[in-house]
């Protein structure tokens, strides 16, 4: 399974919500992939975030940076090829940052049906 299946599986066992997966390449220079979820609450996101560094970790893959962590409204982990962004609920609706980077037909497939997350 490769990077971004992994991590989409991850966050779908832990229940995030609204996984999306997106091809970014041919947009920006920053990554290749940018995976989007939601959680519940604060202690969610976190939990979500620490679930993606455990299972990369198991692959000795680690991130090159991490912010917002301490908060746990929005966190980005920067894997380099793979930007993972963990929101709250409400700060997700606000910035829209997959409405942002949604291209014509850049949405990843993932291993499970979006319509099972909640």
């Amino acid at each position: 399974m490769d990077l971004v299946q992994t991590v989409a599986q991850a966050l779908y066992e832990k229940k995030a919500q609204n996984i999306v997966a997106l091809d970014v390449s041919d947009m920006t220079v920053i990554t290749d992939t940018m995976i989007i979820a939601s959680g519940r609450s604060a202690i969610q996101v976190k939990a979500l975030a620490d679930e993606v560094e455990d299972k990369l970790a198991e692959l000795n893959r680690f991130p090159t940076r991490k912010e917002g962590q301490q908060e746990g409204r929005w966190i980005v982990l920067d894997y380099g090829d793979i930007l993972v962004h963990l929101f709250h609920t409400e700060e997700r609706e606000f910035y829209r940052l997959d409405k942002l980077w949604d291209g014509d037909n850049n949405h990843i497939a993932l291993p499970f049906d979006p319509a099972d997350e909640d």
